[in-house]
């Protein structure tokens, strides 16, 4: 199968690419190095080093036998990105492209107009993209369980059957989404679902929860050449990372207000496996899929009671730090999503949260000098209001 990767150079894209290429598939892909600038613009790195991307390609195609194409595109660039997929003619085109962040999205005006207007335009580009130069091609495109919000019912996967006034219909469950990052991802899972019925295009959009981890089972993601990167700060990095590079440079884990939110989570090894299983199992045209893709539920005070357990059994002290929320959202829920078809599939979760912390608290720990020089970015600085 030829995949293309919009974002490859990104946390999961560079992951993803890795495993196709290993099972055998011809990969492609596009970036244009967004997530290091705004990642820079925050003050902060990367805790593994990562290299260049055209090292990283080059590095790639010697040890898979494959060179991937790249493109260093930006997806706002419909003309490119509409002559790069006709070239290359994908069987499946994933998205990975845009900017992940829901504190970013929340800095200020400018930045959620950009966070909008990038997350948008690059699905809507893709979408005519596919449709004009590969129409057969299975679109993957990565949404977030965040588009749900916490309604206080259990989440079905994309749709329900509701009753009002004695009739009943099948119909799209309420997003409520609580950054203006999650409402672009609102957006496009409205516009997916349109292209698919007017054009008959096969998408599948995955409702992802928190990704963590720095490896990926069965691959070498180790040097700068095949690591992916693994942020850590407040902006950029998923919660069991900050709280991670918290315990090994010996700053208390900080917890927003009680702890008590509910989230679904994902090792990075289980999230490949399911972009995987949904490339490899592709829907009919004209179908418009939702998975949710988590492999379980934690709270936030749930997160840090692991991460302080994993460092006490290698000799790291952890304490708490409770601290006010900069988030406007319910610290104490209920929380209960559906997330059966992709074990339909064949998915089982392989690692669980307290494997995948130990593993992350070691690579953190051999990195600690480069956390350490950036730990400022740690603390939240973003507030909602």
């Amino acid at each position: 199968m030829k995949v293309f990767i919009a974002g490859i150079d990104g946390y999961l894209g560079w992951a993803l690419a890795q495993s196709l290429l290993q099972r055998g598939h011809e990969v492609a892909g596009a970036d244009n190095m967004a997530r290091r600038s705004w990642v820079e613009e925050v003050g902060s790195w990367s805790a593994v080093p990562i290299a260049p991307i055209q090292e990283r390609i080059r590095m790639a195609g010697k040890i898979y036998g494959h060179e991937p194409l790249f493109s260093s595109i930006d997806l706002c660039d419909f003309l490119e990105l509409r002559k790069v997929l006709h070239f290359f003619k994908p069987d499946a085109v994933v998205h990975l492209g845009q900017c992940p962040s829901a504190p970013y999205s929340m800095i200020d005006q400018s930045h959620a107009v950009f966070v909008q207007n990038s997350n948008l335009v690059s699905t809507l580009n893709l979408i005519y993209a596919i449709r004009e130069a590969c129409p057969e091609a299975h679109f993957v495109k990565l949404g977030t369980m965040g588009e749900y919000g916490t309604p206080g019912i259990d989440i079905p996967e994309g749709e329900f059957e509701i009753t009002f006034r004695g009739r009943s219909a099948v119909l799209p469950f309420p997003r409520q989404a609580n950054s203006w990052y999650h409402l672009s991802k609102v957006h496009d899972s409205h516009n997916l679902a349109f292209a698919a019925r007017i054009w008959g295009l096969a998408i599948t959009d995955l409702m992802q929860g928190v990704v963590y981890g720095a490896s990926v089972r069965g691959l070498e993601l180790t040097g700068p050449q095949l690591a992916t990167r693994l942020d850590f700060d407040s902006v950029f990095g998923t919660v069991v990372h900050r709280f991670c590079a918290q315990a090994v440079i010996g700053k208390p884990l900080s917890i927003y207000g009680t702890g008590g939110q509910r989230r679904g989570f994902i090792a990075l090894t289980d999230s490949v496996r399911c972009m995987t299983l949904s490339l490899e199992n592709p829907p009919q045209p004209g179908e418009y899929r939702v998975f949710n893709q988590i492999s379980q539920v934690c709270s936030i005070l749930d997160i840090a009671k692991t991460v302080r357990e994993q460092a006490i059994k290698k000799g790291i002290e952890v304490n708490f730090d409770t601290i006010k929320n900069p988030r406007t959202e319910a610290e104490e829920h209920y929380y209960q999503p559906d997330a059966h078809k992709l074990r339909a599939l064949g998915f089982i979760p392989l690692v669980h949260l307290c494997q995948e912390v130990d593993c992350l608290l070691d690579v953190m720990a051999a990195s600690s000098d480069r956390i350490r020089c950036k730990q400022s970015v740690l603390a939240p600085k973003i507030p909602w209001k």
